[in-house]
């Protein structure tokens, strides 16, 4: 850019040659990023390099830019996640492993825009998980990092395998059952919205063993349901094909049994490892299944290899008991099997808040890296009560920093309602841990400023409240907030979502 009084030539225009106008074109009009997703799960590790096309959605400077276009340029093998013991991952073994799918993309970290680690199910429970994550995090220092809990793994699986996207384009209510080795999780999909989510100890690895089927490792969960069977496996002695089948048809009994129906069992109730799914209908509610995780390559029959679990058993015990199911023709394909929560892209948008936007103080701004916690609010349900089920989404039971509330209004916006809207947020925020963190709040519609203005002048919440209207954000979006730009003090954010592909039914 150059001052407007400044005299300037084109002289040398006609040299740049048609390769580097395209390239000016797209750092305007779009922009292609390189991106890879780390998954570190409770059975398997992988990776997958993507690139993405980003184009700017309208004609104005000013508009949002949309991920045009994804393209996986590299899928890695898939590994057995390494164990030195029963709470230790093999970090050395998982390090190697990442670095030689680098070497073998052709990918060295300085090429990777953006991208997210994600460690999930068992393997979060292990001592080491942590370090982990920080560690891959540091590998590229671009990285959106995660440590899923069961619930937000559930939200991950939604969006990775396609159900979220089949629901919004069918405005169909979608259950994803995600299969791993250590949980299945469940997210109910309404219209495009990820309403609830819950996750049981039923996995097709609660029980390993290798090649002579020797038992190599049991989860207190596996041994929780051979005791159901009367029946005793121990690690150093072989498992019998008996065994493995009545596991695998014990295990998809108790799925069903939550598909169909809904918790009944003391059994299932035992194995819970979230709250189940609150005034679910059960199949009358659901117009389709959709499996994804590493099981759901042997439900769909893709793939028939033992890895040393009982996951072919285990599948086809699913197909036969979808096969019984009253309500016909549910099953519907996902785009994504066992790689549904590898996330594959980051989606950088940068938008600009309108100028009601509230600022109680303008010097908590800039922040970075905001976890959205997406919050639909309807007309008739108390505000609190939504508030807690999207926190609960992210196995979240209170208001935390390092949070933005993304708040969607469906009501008539008048004095009452945004009262009602702010007593519910001073509500969730009175119930955190005592810090006094800022209160980050993005709304879709233009009621920033008097929502902040009730919470901090009437309802004198005790924290910084940052209130910014017009932004579009997800579930699984993070945010940076810039300084107030100009005489209008419009705020500049950074959208950064976990990018996904769609589905398909059969």
């Amino acid at each position: 850019m150059h001052d407007l009084d400044e005299g300037h030539g084109h002289e040398d225009f006609a040299e740049i040659g048609p390769d580097t106008i395209i390239e000016d074109i797209e750092g305007l009009e779009m922009f292609t990023l390189k991106s890879v997703g780390i998954d570190i799960g409770s059975s398997t590790s992988h990776l997958v390099f993507s690139q993405l096309i980003l184009r700017r959605e309208g004609a104005s400077l000013s508009a949002r830019f949309k991920v045009a276009e994804r393209k996986v340029l590299f899928r890695s093998k898939i590994m057995l996640t390494p164990y030195l013991s029963g709470t230790l991952i093999d970090i050395g073994k998982v390090r190697q492993f990442i670095e030689e799918a680098y070497g073998e993309a052709g990918v060295v970290p300085e090429d990777i825009d953006t991208g997210a680690v994600i460690i999930t199910g068992e393997a979060l429970k292990k001592e080491n998980a942590q370090p982990i994550v920080e560690y891959f995090a540091k590998y590229s220092g671009k990285f959106i990092c995660a440590a899923a809990g069961h619930n937000h793994e559930a939200l991950l699986a939604a969006y990775g395998c396609g159900a979220v996207d089949l629901s919004k384009a069918g405005h169909k209510t979608v259950l994803n059952v995600d299969m791993g080795g250590g949980t299945t999780k469940f997210a109910l999909v309404e219209n495009g919205i990820v309403t609830q989510t819950a996750a049981i100890n039923v996995g097709a690895r609660l029980i390993a063993f290798d090649d002579s089927n020797v038992v190599t490792r049991i989860e207190d969960a596996g041994r929780t349901l051979m005791t159901e069977l009367g029946s005793r496996v121990e690690i150093g002695k072989k498992i019998t094909k008996k065994q493995k089948e009545d596991f695998a048809a014990l295990m998809a009994k108790i799925l069903f049994e939550l598909i169909e129906r809904g918790i009944s069992s003391p059994l299932a109730r035992q194995l819970m490892v979230t709250a189940p799914l609150k005034n679910y209908g059960g199949l009358s509610q659901i117009d389709t299944i959709v499996f994804s995780g590493g099981v759901s390559e042997h439900v769909y029959d893709r793939d028939r290899t033992s890895y040393g679990d009982v996951g072919p058993i285990f599948g086809k015990n699913v197909r036969d008991c979808l096969k019984k199911l009253p309500k016909k023709s549910l099953l519907g394909e996902p785009a994504e099997g066992i790689r549904a929560t590898v996330i594959g892209a980051g989606e950088y948008t940068v938008q600009a808040s309108g100028n009601t936007s509230y600022i109680s103080n303008p010097g908590v701004l800039p922040v970075f890296g905001l976890k959205v916690v997406r919050a639909p609010l309807k007309q008739g349900r108390p505000v609190l009560e939504a508030l807690k089920q999207s926190l609960a989404k992210f196995d979240l039971a209170s208001f935390a920093s390092g949070l933005a509330l993304s708040l969607s209004l469906d009501e008539q916006l008048d004095y009452k309602t945004i009262r009602e809207v702010a007593e519910g947020v001073a509500a969730i925020c009175k119930s955190s841990e005592p810090d006094k963190s800022p209160l980050y709040l993005a709304l879709d519609l233009d009621v920033a400023k008097s929502l902040g203005g009730i919470l901090k002048e009437e309802l004198e919440i005790d924290r910084e409240v940052i209130a910014i209207d017009g932004i579009e954000v997800g579930d699984l979006d993070y945010i940076d907030i810039g300084e107030p730009m100009g005489i209008t003090e419009v705020i500049p954010v950074t959208v950064k979502s976990l990018m996904f592909p769609g589905t398909k039914l059969n």
